[in-house]
């Protein structure tokens, strides 16, 4: 019997999460992986397009997976490049939401008896909020309202999205934002970069990869999103260096001192981060917070249009050890004449706070206040998903 007033930790969550790269779903599967340190009896339901299996990667925290388009974002060229035509294109189809797809989400939530609703960055959970009366919190550090801002001088058809997620972000009950903060805001809490923690050793990651204990090695990363790498050539001349390439290849491939990884890859990519003494790559939220808490050297590459990579990039010069890479010199190979440089910088020292455990903290502190009446009614049974099965 638990003494009177403990809370044994038995929730359940429900999270949106936006699809736009691997950063929304890292930064949430940090958060929840803190939640569930702490109330170790608490359920997560995670409603995205993010496939299951980088939550099955990325989380020791039991979940039941959705498949729903929560959210758009922006439709990539490349990386670094949005395709504005299509996304125009794309919002025009989503918004406004779909009443039909509201109240089948909202009888999801009610169903299983989700007490709070969690939206990295999906403005659909704010929505379904709405619709049940569960609270919900917005964890961000942009929102798209915000991004698709500086994208009017090119077309004014998006203002008329940007005041529809105007309006649905400003209804969210709670707002954390995580720094890097692109646009401060009355919130109720502020809070270091999120990431996801390591699992295990440098020595041990490399091993696996079988990279020598002291040859340097540089992960280079585009943050999920698929690009060709047409410099492999370049590196293969740099027979003393060590690169690994998540999302090269669809399996794992070892070509001399390369390294090539598919995208669902059974090494933890935090772990790849910190077991690096470099990091190549676009500078996106999830790559930055996972560098920034290694205190790994960071070879920064923005994205040209992109209103969130000025202030990601702000912090990096600010906060952390690397230097920048041009779009075109990522392209073409010619950071490798800066590399020698940025494996010469100093490693700062691991970071000792880690902002998914602050959210954690707030996420507790919501569960266990006086509960609103839960509406339950009956209905057919998700699929379940576990990180162990």
């Amino acid at each position: 019997m638990l003494p009177a007033g403990q809370d044994n930790g038995a929730h359940r969550v429900a999270c949106f999460v936006s699809p736009h790269g691997f950063g929304h779903a890292s930064r949430l599967s940090a958060v929840a992986d803190a939640v569930h340190q702490l109330k170790p009896g608490c359920r997560f339901d995670i409603f995205t397009s993010v496939p299951a299996w980088f939550f099955r990667n990325s989380m020791a925290a039991p979940f039941t997976y959705h498949s729903a388009d929560t959210d758009l974002g922006l439709v990539q060229q490349t990386p670094f490049r949005a395709d504005l035509n299509q996304t125009i294109r794309k919002l025009n189809e989503l918004l406004p939401f779909d009443p039909y797809q509201l109240s089948y989400l909202s009888y999801l939530v009610r169903r299983y008896a989700c007490e709070l609703i969690l939206c990295d960055i999906s403005p659909l959970g704010l929505a379904v909020g709405r619709q049940t009366g569960v609270p919900t919190l917005l964890i961000e550090n942009f929102t798209w309202d915000w991004i698709y801002e500086g994208y009017l001088s090119e077309s004014a058809d998006l203002g008329k999205h940007i005041r529809y997620l105007k309006r649905i972000f400003s209804s969210a009950d709670y707002h954390v934002q995580a720094e890097p903060v692109c646009l401060p805001l009355p919130s109720d809490l502020t809070v270091r970069p999120i990431w996801r923690k390591y699992r295990s050793p440098p020595l041990t990651i490399r091993q696996r990869l079988g990279v020598p204990e002291k040859a340097p090695m540089v992960l280079v990363t585009t943050g999920g999103v698929p690009d060709n790498h047409d410099f492999l050539d370049t590196l293969l001349q740099l027979a003393e260096t060590w690169f690994v390439l998540p999302g090269a290849g669809p399996e794992m491939e070892t070509r001399s001192n390369l390294i090539l990884l598919p995208r669902n890859s059974s090494l933890f990519h935090p772990d790849l981060v910190n077991a690096s003494d470099a990091v190549i790559g676009k500078v996106g939220y999830s790559t930055l917070a996972e560098v920034y808490g290694a205190g790994v050297p960071f070879g920064h590459v923005s994205g040209s249009d992109s209103r969130e990579s000025s202030k990601l990039t702000d912090f990096v010069n600010k906060e952390m050890t690397g230097l920048a890479i041009g779009e075109a010199e990522f392209y073409n190979g010619d950071w490798t004449e800066k590399l020698q440089s940025l494996l010469a910088k100093t490693r700062q020292q691991p970071r000792e706070i880690n902002g998914a455990d602050q959210v954690a903290e707030f996420v507790c502190r919501l569960l266990t206040a006086p509960k609103r009446d839960s509406i339950f009614s009956d209905g057919p049974a998700a699929v379940e998903n576990h990180p162990d099965q």
